[in-house]
């Protein structure tokens, strides 16, 4: 039984994340949801308490995907520069490959919510730019030229930029790829 009540939440989940993928922004409401699944709103507090915890089980899942992969990063990297490519293709190609969960990153979903929740997605983008940081220090050691910024100053330019792009993205309707140009901004930030 559990396993259903966890596959249940999963799909839940999953259809929250893809009626995010709709451009036009609206806000998701239980009913929608509820519809959407072909089940009442009453099933769906079954697995979650309030609409809230349901975008924090997409916060945790986004948190969980991104700091799994870039700790795979930072210990299968042996260069500094090189781990901060790795992380940034990561943060984009994320957006790319998730774009109900780009607004959810960029909090335009967010707005009318709990304000409990954006301080989480702020604290995860925080948590990103440390380890951002974090890898310009190790480059730094390893004498690798990272422009010789400040690391706080240049960690916090590349999270503007991962923002912009997220943004740009969400905000074309996800029609501007936020891998498009990488190449070419890469040696820009890098």
């Amino acid at each position: 039984m559990a396993a259903k009540s966890g596959e249940r939440k999963l799909q839940i989940l999953q259809t929250l994340a893809e009626m995010l993928q709709h451009p036009k922004g609206e806000r998701i409401t239980t009913a929608a949801l509820a519809a959407r699944l072909e089940v009442s709103e009453a099933a769906l507090y079954r697995h979650f308490a309030s609409k809230a915890q349901m975008f924090d089980g997409l916060i945790e899942f986004i948190e969980q995907t991104l700091f799994s992969r870039i700790n795979k990063i930072s210990t299968e990297e042996s260069q500094g520069v090189q781990q901060l490519e790795s992380m940034l293709s990561l943060l984009l190609g994320f957006a790319s490959k998730n774009p109900g969960m780009v607004r959810v990153l960029i909090g335009d979903v967010l707005v009318n919510e709990d304000d409990r929740l954006q301080e989480r997605i702020n604290r995860l983008l925080d948590r990103i730019e440390a380890t951002l940081k974090q890898a310009l220090r190790f480059a730094a050691s390893q004498n690798e030229d990272t422009r010789g910024a400040d690391a706080a100053a240049q960690a916090n330019t590349m999270m503007c930029f991962v923002l912009g792009r997220w943004h740009q993205f969400a905000k074309s309707g996800f029609k501007r790829d936020p891998l498009a140009f990488w190449p070419q901004q890469r040696p820009l930030l890098i």
